[in-house]
């Protein structure tokens, strides 16, 4: 794997380009939150003439500032003459009507562009989050079959699932967070200097400190975070292994056995997950403590500033402490901002690991389209070795040498067989012909056209392939016979049915050909799968054919309904047979013996035969001893 070496921040703000194609939406949001907020600061600067309404007993007199007073003393007593006129230009009735009118106007105002921001991010937030599980599934789909081989498929499922939601709890709320909260400070900052700036100053004095910790407990909470979601990812890849497994654990008694595998991966992501919290939630404690030390001093130094130098009406004193209350939870909500983005970036990395993976198969500039096959496949000089596996620095699995300078060919019409003993490199031979993989050394040629330059959709789409484990989808009898068709009438699939010797069972499933086969056809015995595989690849047509030991794991019953279905099927192609059972592959028109990786025999069936001493005799003696 890849993997990225990108910083946390970079990270992050790597993540925040998934939201540049929402730009309008975000754009309505954040005018959204500047009038939230501004309402949300008039809705508190209104207390000031509601308890001056309530609680004086003369109306209010035009205040002039001194002489030498500064701008924001200057601005203060502008608003507050501003305000005196507008609520007190009748009697103290009236003057009440009003300001109950204006708070309830104000708080209106608030709340209905506090909705239209959060619909809005809300848009931006899961959109964004949708392009990237969608990036990711593209990314997947685009990776070579070799990245599967290495990488367990519960941890993509996990990278896909966990790791975007932790992004999106992460990246979206901090998101947020840095666009309201700032814009509520700087409101509630501003009513907070026109009422007192030196309280103003007094109260921030503990911010630095606040920061200086918070920053800190935010880099050991990436390090736990990226931990987290690798556990959890270790966590859902043996969960998705074991359940797909489960006939076996069953057959084998090992219930226990998983159960204890499970419980130790639980509790390391418990451990995991306990810590993580203790991090995150320690930042609370210590800035709700700075808080309430700073909120003591304020109300001692304004309560001062009233009883004795009279410099603070006691209205505007309380206006400022709902104020500064106000502030507190904002600051403290923006003090949290650097743990979301150090958590949500370590999600992010997983997810870059993934979306920056090169084992996706390359295709040529300018690729050439292949209309039909005309003439022949050939290998020539082709070696294969895995790629070595690595995470990180770190290789997991060196890479084998399973195949050995190959030369043979297969021309159109004809049925090549590739026989020999397992783990000898037979289904990489046929993995190689729709370039599931390319070949380490060597070319290989479709109608003299190297394969590196063929376009990878023209190059599989004349290919059909029935394997030994079959893989059925969890839908309807017909929409898996009809794969890839997106209309296809239930006469044609009836037909491809009966051709495959599939039709009479499927009549007689409870529903017919719209019966659901279940979870990878567990509904169906292996001879039925089989046969619903084989109707599949005759409704596509192809005219080349690859089977993949198809009747290795069936009863003699079903292997020979199968039997004749291949048979069909191979009628008028160019078939390339992998093949346990040596009967099934009399009449082809050529075969050849692979023995690790390399090819030991060639010739017809009759020709290896009178080779004395030769592999494919010993094959086929195990096989008919009796």
């Amino acid at each position: 794997m890849s993997g990225t070496k990108e910083k946390p921040f970079k990270i992050y703000f790597r993540l925040l380009k998934y939201i540049k194609p929402y730009k309008r939406y975000l754009g309505i949001s954040i005018v959204s939150t500047i009038f939230y907020s501004i309402f949300s600061g008039v809705s508190v600067y209104l207390i000031i003439p509601l308890l001056n309404t309530l609680f004086s007993q003369a109306s209010p007199k035009i205040i002039s500032a001194a002489a030498n007073s500064g701008t924001l003393e200057r601005l203060r007593v502008f608003v507050l003459n501003l305000m005196n006129q507008f609520v007190f230009g009748g009697t103290k009735s009236e003057a009440l009507l009003k300001i109950c009118t204006v708070i309830v106007s104000a708080f209106l105002l608030r709340d209905l562009f506090g909705y239209a921001q959060s619909y809005f991010m809300a848009f931006v937030e899961q959109g964004s989050m949708r392009d990237i599980r969608n990036a990711l599934y593209r990314k997947i789909q685009a990776l070579s079959i070799g990245y599967f081989t290495s990488e367990k498929t519960g941890s993509l499922i996990s990278r896909i699932t966990n790791d975007v939601f932790v992004i999106n709890g992460g990246v979206t709320a901090s998101f947020v967070t840095l666009i309201r909260e700032p814009l509520l400070v700087a409101v509630y900052l501003c009513i907070a200097l026109i009422l007192s700036w030196k309280l103003t100053i007094l109260s921030f004095l503990v911010a630095p400190l606040m920061l200086i910790v918070i920053s800190r407990l935010g880099m050991r909470l990436h390090r736990q975070g990226d931990l987290s979601q690798r556990l959890i990812a270790d966590l859902t890849a043996l969960l998705q292994e074991t359940i797909s497994g489960i006939k076996v654990v069953h057959s084998f008694g090992m219930e226990k056995y998983e159960i204890g595998k499970f419980e130790n991966k639980t509790g390391s992501y418990f451990k995991s997950i306990l810590k993580m919290t203790h991090i995150r939630n320690l930042s609370s404690p210590i800035t709700e403590f700075l808080s309430i030390l700073t909120a003591g001093v304020i109300i001692f130094y304004g309560g001062m500033e009233v009883i004795q130098s009279h410099t603070l009406m006691p209205a505007e004193f309380i206006t400022f402490l709902l104020v500064i209350f106000q502030i507190m939870p904002a600051v403290k909500e923006l003090t949290t901002v650097s743990t979301r983005i150090y958590e949500s970036s370590a999600a992010g990395k997983r997810v870059f690991e993934l979306l920056d993976e090169e084992g996706s198969i390359p295709e040529a500039t300018g690729a050439v389209e292949v209309k039909e096959f005309n003439r022949e496949i050939n290998f020539a000089g082709v070696s294969f070795r895995y790629p070595t596996s690595r995470i990180g620095k770190s290789v997991v699995n060196e890479g084998a040498t399973v195949l050995r300078d190959l030369t043979f060919s297969v021309r159109k019409g004809e049925v090549l067989a590739i026989v020999g003993p397992s783990g000898g490199g037979k289904t990489t031979i046929i993995d190689l012909i729709p370039r599931f993989y390319d070949p380490t050394e060597g070319n290989i040629y479709i109608d003299g056209v190297n394969l590196r330059k063929v376009s990878i959709d023209s190059l599989r789409s004349p290919i059909g392939s029935v394997s030994q484990e079959t893989l059925l989808f969890n839908d309807s009898v017909r929409n898996n016979i009809a794969y890839g068709f997106t209309e296809c009438p239930l006469e044609e699939v009836t037909a491809a049915a009966k051709a495959a010797n599939a039709d009479e069972f499927i009549k007689q499933l409870p529903q017919g050909y719209d019966t659901i086969i279940g979870e990878r056809g567990t509904k169906l015995s292996g001879g039925q799968r089989q046969r619903i595989s084989i109707a599949r690849a005759l409704l596509k047509n192809p005219p080349l054919m690859i089977f993949d030991e198809a009747t290795s794991a069936l009863d003699s019953e079903s292997e020979m309904l199968v039997q004749e279905a291949i048979e069909t099927l191979m009628k008028n192609r160019t078939s390339v047979v992998i093949a346990h059972r040596l009967s099934t592959i009399r009449n082809a028109d050529k075969i050849i013996v692979v023995d690790n990786g390399e090819i030991v025999q060639r010739g017809r069936h009759q020709e290896l035969l009178r080779q004395r001493g030769g592999l494919y005799k010993k094959l086929y003696d195990m096989q008919f001893s009796d």
